[in-house]
């Protein structure tokens, strides 16, 4: 479905007669168990996904997006980690894996996606899903800034339903249904009379992250193509292991 909101799936594979016979033992991995992806895989995915994604291998830790003052309230005044410094350029974009971690103070983002504060040993990690899950896809910068990129790359496409092929086989890895089309195209069609009228608005949204936005693109196109975008970001089937 096309909400934001998101239920805890049933471990429960149903199976059907025909793929039963063509692979009894799930050699070919036809079927498996439903689960919402990890903290990691999310943001990962969702700069892969936009073109955003730096592939760069080793190095030391980054810093990407967060929110200000939030290390203050835990950080020792001598410490080289009192104050949180910002990473720019291509390390706002750097694999999950190389995010700088205060035990104390762990990035917000991972920590509303279950990620461990790696104070204690995990084991195994919990699985929630929660609203706030669904407010970071649509607010936290770094997923804004994935969806606007995304929906540049959507509205180069030559059409809306171009667009929309495009976006779906980069998110989900599957051409949208005639529903999922009528409903995504109306949508964009709404958003942009919302932006025309209100294009300060479009400019602010599409102000968010420290990525370049073409000049060449309309601002009231581009608007409405991120928010798009955002919705595919935000979808269950992008977030779960289907």
């Amino acid at each position: 479905r096309l909400g934001h909101g998101r239920v805890m799936a049933a471990c429960t594979v149903i199976v059907s007669d025909g793929m039963r016979r063509r692979d009894p033992f799930n050699e070919l991995v036809a079927r498996q168990g439903r689960f919402r992806l990890d903290a990691e895989f999310i943001r990962d995915t969702a700069l892969r996904v936009s073109g955003l994604l730096s592939r760069r291998l080793g190095g030391p830790s980054v810093r990407p997006y967060q929110p200000i003052g939030l290390w203050k309230a835990v950080g020792f005044s001598s410490s080289d980690t009192a104050n949180f410094r910002q990473d720019h350029g291509k390390a706002l974009y750097r694999r999950s894996m190389y995010t700088f971690w205060k035990r104390t103070s762990p990035p917000p983002t991972m920590t509303i996606f279950d990620a461990p504060n790696r104070e204690t040993c995990t084991v195994r990690r919990l699985n929630t899903n929660t609203p706030l899950q669904a407010l970071v896809l649509q607010n936290d910068p770094q997923f804004l800034e994935a969806a606007r990129a995304l929906g540049g790359i959507m509205a180069g496409a030559g059409s809306p339903l171009a667009g929309l092929e495009v976006g779906f086989a980069r998110v989900l890895g599957r051409n949208p249904s005639r529903t999922e089309s009528t409903l995504l195209t109306l949508a964009l069609a709404r958003y942009e009379r919302t932006y025309a009228a209100r294009e300060s608005d479009a400019k602010a949204l599409l102000s968010v992250g420290e990525s370049q936005v073409g000049a060449e693109g309309n601002v009231v196109e581009m608007a409405a193509w991120t928010l798009v975008a955002s919705t595919l970001l935000n979808m269950d089937e992008a977030v779960t292991r289907q």
